[in-house]
């Protein structure tokens, strides 16, 4: 897989915004080029690399689930709210997350990515949180386009 040329600057905006949105966890997951797997490619906050090795299926996880949605999605006590089981999302448990806010990254209106905000506490984020993930989402969008569309070109 061709590896994603602009990593200072999607690493810049991930550490950015764990800064301004005072959150414990940023992770960045990206559809695979090839096939329906979705993947964590970046995380600033993270406690271990496991997030490197979450790959979930389209529909499956919080990435899977938005990314076939198109929609943003919270949690704020992880894993009392959840249907299904505790495994179906990685993310949480590799990252010992209890609250997660996350919105798709659209390339050609179709969700690619998801942008993830996370906390290790129970926590409900609040809509001005909301609107600078979704800022952020945008950025990160318009820098990553060139290697979603263009194939790493």
């Amino acid at each position: 897989m061709t590896e994603i040329r602009e990593n200072h600057g999607v690493m810049a905006v991930c550490d950015q915004l764990l800064e301004e949105v005072g959150c414990d966890f940023v992770a960045l997951a990206l559809q695979n080029e090839v096939g329906p797997d979705v993947r964590w490619h970046y995380a600033s906050g993270n406690l271990n690399d496991k997030y490197n090795r979450i790959t979930v299926r389209f529909g499956k996880g919080i990435a899977g689930k938005i990314i076939s949605s198109g929609s943003p999605m919270m949690m704020s006590d992880f894993p009392n709210e959840i249907y299904g089981k505790v495994t179906d999302h990685p993310i949480m448990l590799a990252e010992k997350l209890v609250s997660c806010y996350a919105v798709p990254l659209f390339f050609n209106t179709s969700p690619k990515g998801v942008l993830l905000v996370g906390k290790r506490v129970s926590y409900s984020f609040p809509e001005q949180v909301q609107e600078k993930v979704k800022e952020s989402a945008k950025t990160l969008e318009q820098l990553l386009r060139s290697h979603i569309l263009g194939g790493g070109a």
